[in-house]
């Protein structure tokens, strides 16, 4: 189903088709001292979430995970796989979005920043219940990954 809507161009005053497309995304798992980092959201929708955001334009999904890992927890990562993508249509409450994932490590003391009011480090066998979007969903296939249940790309890739 392609759903667009007209406006009218200033120019001409003909119809110019804009279309509704997904959002791209990325979230991070970022491991560090034996767990990951959660942040406690800022903004709607509220709770704890991986660390991600928005990719800007003009910048690949590769630096929008490190841009976002950084403006969220102050940590510069490194990143290593990419564990995959997620496009279910109500993912994100707000809007529908895709969101590409990466598995990244870094060291030092997380600190909330940005969209983030706090930044944890969180213990694999203590993760929340109730975690914002669909990254409870995206902590189970890591948790796989982890267990060699599921595989994962290198970040740079070229198979």
């Amino acid at each position: 189903m392609t759903t667009y809507r007209f406006i009218k161009c200033p120019g001409c005053g003909k119809g110019i088709r804009i279309y509704a497309n997904p959002i791209p995304t990325v979230d991070i798992i970022i491991e560090i001292n034996r767990g990951i980092v959660l942040i406690n959201r800022k903004n709607p929708p509220y709770g704890w979430a991986l660390p991600g955001g928005f990719v800007d334009y003009g910048e690949s999904l590769e630096e929008a995970a490190v841009r976002e890992a950084m403006e969220e927890t102050t940590l510069s990562v490194n990143l290593s796989h990419q564990l995959g993508t997620y496009s279910a249509p109500q993912r994100d409450p707000r809007q529908h979005s895709i969101s590409t994932v990466f598995i990244a490590s870094a060291s030092g003391s997380p600190r909330g920043n940005d969209d983030a009011q706090e930044a944890v480090i969180v213990s694999l066998d203590r993760l929340p219940k109730d975690l914002a979007f669909d990254h409870g969903k995206i902590l189970e296939d890591y948790l796989a990954f982890k267990k060699g249940e599921r595989s994962a790309c290198p970040v740079n890739c070229t198979d």
